[in-house]
């Protein structure tokens, strides 16, 4: 159990520290997407085929894939671009808004009825948010990229849900990226229209962070928190994962010394987000019911 809890935490952090990696990489947030895409496709193929996980599909199920790994490249490339406009701190704290949309769109999408304690909490997060976005106006472009990439962070799992009852999170996973990847070149040239990119070609350190990032922050972390959930509940792991814009706020002051540009309203806004979380944890195990864990990668 303590071995699990740690692997878990471990996957946490590291989900945390893609916004780290996204500052340093200097290549555009599109072309960034698509290394970490590619990379990961070739490691966690290779690692597949190793261990004999790797399967066949049918060509109709590949096609409903296609469609979920483009939410994930969407959200993906939306973080980065939140990463790149204002910075990994607005980022992650962004991301926190998917609590709100998952209360709303869920229902929606699932035609399932409203939970209104869920939303109030969503607009608790949203009123974090806000505050950071009335009082950091440098940081606007950034933060609308990360409300978009919170709006993808929630949608995602709706549908990766449904393909886990026919598929293993580890083929599925491997066959989304797949799909993200063939959608993201597609969509780039059009992409460059409204954010152009300064150069394409990896060089200098950003090999080494775009290694760490696919080996680490995706392959890595996927497996560990698949090894998580041998031993540990689905419920744990949804709550541990609550702790992933603390572990990246807490890195960002760290590595960039982010906190010394931020004034007294983004602790502010910061706090009513955390708020939230921590409101939905105790009301989570208040219940003392397990959600069931909408397994798929997280940032």
């Amino acid at each position: 159990m303590n071995k699990a809890l740690i692997q878990l935490h471990v996957a946490v952090f590291l989900a945390g520290f893609t916004a780290i990696l996204g500052k340093l990489i200097t290549l555009n947030e599109g072309v960034l997407v698509w290394y970490r895409l590619f990379f990961s496709v070739v490691i966690l193929g290779a690692l597949m085929i190793f261990r004999g996980q790797l399967k066949r599909i049918t060509w109709l199920e590949f096609f409903k894939i296609i469609g979920v790994g483009f939410i994930l490249a969407f959200h993906w490339v939306t973080f980065y671009g939140s990463v790149k406009y204002a910075n990994a701190s607005v980022a992650v704290v962004c991301i926190s808004m998917a609590g709100f949309f998952s209360s709303v769109f869920e229902p929606l999408i699932l035609k399932k009825r409203i939970v209104l304690v869920e939303l109030l909490l969503g607009l608790i997060a949203l009123a974090g948010v806000y505050i950071i976005f009335d009082f950091h106006p440098h940081f606007k472009i950034g933060i609308l990229f990360g409300v978009v990439a919170a709006m993808g962070s929630a949608i995602f799992p709706i549908f990766n849900k449904q393909l886990l009852e026919k598929h293993s999170p580890e083929v599925l996973t491997f066959y989304e990226f797949i799909g993200g990847l063939l959608s993201l070149t597609l969509l780039l040239p059009f992409y460059f229209l409204i954010s152009p990119a300064h150069h394409y070609r990896v060089e200098g350190n950003d090999w080494y962070w775009l290694i760490i990032m696919a080996c680490l922050c995706t392959v890595a972390a996927m497996d560990l928190q698949m090894n998580a959930l041998k031993r540990i509940s689905a419920f744990t792991v949804n709550l541990t994962y609550n702790l992933e814009p603390v572990y990246g706020v807490a890195l960002a002051f760290v590595f960039f010394h982010e906190d010394e540009n931020m004034s007294h309203h983004f602790y502010w806004g910061f706090f009513l987000i955390i708020l939230s979380i921590v409101l939905q944890m105790l009301r989570v195990r208040r219940n003392n019911k397990p959600k069931v864990l909408k397994v798929g990668m997280r940032d």
